[in-house]
């Protein structure tokens, strides 16, 4: 299948599994992975409903998945069936879907859909980013000084709160504000919509960024790891931004890392 065939299929498949987020409602069970990270029986229904579709349309492609785990390697959809899951669980309306399709190591295709705004964000390598119908384009913005930025915090955020802390002070002295929005997914679409200049952050998982990493890529953004090279989506830390204030991001946050 081609690019623009593959997103078609992740872009219905996340459609169909935030419509039903959004009939399932608010989460009548909450389970702790670890300290910070929840699993709902929502995210469960999602991830099967996710696995089900892609599984009718693509049944030589393996999936990889954040509650059920699955393919390690080649070509395989990457699933997250409820990025922002604390959100969801608060009712604070950042969560989406995020499917992204990996061949040959490359992300080609890919759909993270909007839960709250029912607004799907796609893209196929080569034919550029979307918001719906709506073609996307990074921001203008070409200095650290102008940029609104936006950052997450791994699961390890209560053992390494100062260090964490470090980065947003010295983005804070640099830029002109920063967000956390809660969602890898969409801060990453953000950025590609040009609703964000810049999007840092580490500890990530392949989910949380495969579709996101080529939509901001596909809407002229440039995201590679902190010393500037492409971003290992198996152990994914991001630096993903409008391509104008890359380096001056990197040149903050590279030292802090050493």
């Amino acid at each position: 299948m081609s690019p623009l065939e593959l997103a078609a299929i992740a872009r219905r498949t996340s459609e169909a599994a935030g419509a039903l987020i959004r009939k399932m409602g608010s989460p009548k069970h909450v389970s702790h992975k670890n300290a910070v990270d929840v699993v709902t029986e929502v995210d469960l229904a999602s991830e099967r409903e996710v696995r089900r579709l892609l599984g009718d349309a693509t049944p030589d492609i393996a999936i990889l998945a954040e509650e059920e785990g699955g393919a390690a390697s080649g070509t395989r959809w990457i699933v997250d069936p409820l990025d922002g899951t604390v959100n969801f669980v608060h009712g604070y309306p950042a969560y989406g879907v995020s499917i992204g399709l990996q061949r040959d190591g490359a992300i080609v295709a890919g759909a993270v859909h909007d839960v709250p705004n029912g607004r799907t964000y796609w893209a196929a390598r080569g034919a550029g980013a979307w918001c719906d119908d709506r073609r996307l384009h990074v921001s203008s913005v070409a200095a650290l000084r102008d940029a609104l930025l936006v950052t997450g915090f791994a699961p390890d955020r209560h053992e390494r709160a100062a260090f964490y802390a470090r980065m947003i002070e010295a983005f804070l002295a640099r830029g002109q504000c920063i967000r956390r929005g809660g969602s890898a997914a969409l801060d990453l679409c953000l950025v590609a919509d040009g609703r964000l200049d810049g999007y840092w952050e580490l500890g990530l998982k392949p989910w949380d960024v495969a579709a996101g990493i080529l939509i901001v890529e596909e809407a002229g953004g440039r995201v590679t790891d902190a010393a500037g090279r492409t971003v290992d989506i198996d152990r994914p830390e991001i630096v993903a931004t409008n391509g104008r204030i890359h380096d001056e991001m990197r040149s903050v946050l590279e030292p802090l890392l050493r």
